[in-house]
């Protein structure tokens, strides 16, 4: 053989350099502590879905016929809750008109009522303003005609509901009665009324006007 030949000639025969790679890969992985495991499956393939690990979160695409069912139902509800609030505030307008209404109306009834109680008092009192009249039209002593008047007066007032508060001789009532000044007293017992300044009334049980009082009281 020449000396051509032999640099031509390969330093190894085919095949051991591909025997020389597998041992290097072999003792690579003895020194790492075990053989390389390959990875299972790949992203289309459904074993790698399986062997993934539990933390790991996919995205699964909904359909598209739920959303749409979704926002019609809500839809729905908008418009049964408008429809009803919508009632609710037509009610209250109807509510609120009649209670205006009504309101007006008792204000004229009440209106007419004290109108006509008026009329009937001043019609009552009418005949006393003619007995002072026919009084003052009289020469002399008066005092008979204007006692006659006040007593006509005192009848149409209580026909009316007006009752003199009782009050000389009698207890002393704060609810009736009110005491201008104490006097003292060892005839009568403390808080008995001894004068009466000016008359107290009540008119249909309720008090009016308190009778000015003079209370004895104990030295």
């Amino acid at each position: 053989m020449s000396s051509e030949e032999q640099r031509r000639q390969p330093d190894e025969e085919p095949g051991q350099e591909t025997e020389a790679a597998n041992d290097a890969a072999a003792n690579a992985g003895e020194g790492s502590g075990g053989p390389i495991e390959e990875p299972q499956g790949s992203a289309s393939d459904p074993a790698s879905v399986e062997n993934a690990p539990d933390d790991v979160e996919y995205l699964v695409e909904e359909e598209p016929g739920v959303a749409e069912e979704e926002l019609a139902v809500l839809a729905a509800e908008l418009e049964s809750t408008r429809r009803e609030r919508d009632e609710y505030l037509d009610s209250l307008r109807r509510l609120k008109a009649e209670f205006e209404h009504s309101r007006k109306r008792q204000d004229r009834v009440r209106e007419r009522i004290l109108q006509s109680a008026s009329e009937k008092l001043v019609t009552e009192l009418l005949p006393v303003l003619d007995n002072l009249d026919r009084a003052l039209e009289v020469e002399g002593d008066v005092r008979e005609g204007v006692r006659a008047t006040r007593d006509h007066f005192v009848d149409v007032l209580m026909r009316e509901g007006l009752v003199s508060v009782a009050s000389d001789g009698q207890a002393f009532d704060p609810n009736v009665h009110e005491a201008v000044m104490g006097q003292p007293s060892d005839e009568h017992e403390e808080g008995t009324i001894l004068q009466t300044f000016q008359r107290g009334y009540v008119l249909n049980g309720k008090p009016i006007r308190a009778a000015k009082v003079v209370v004895a009281k104990q030295v």
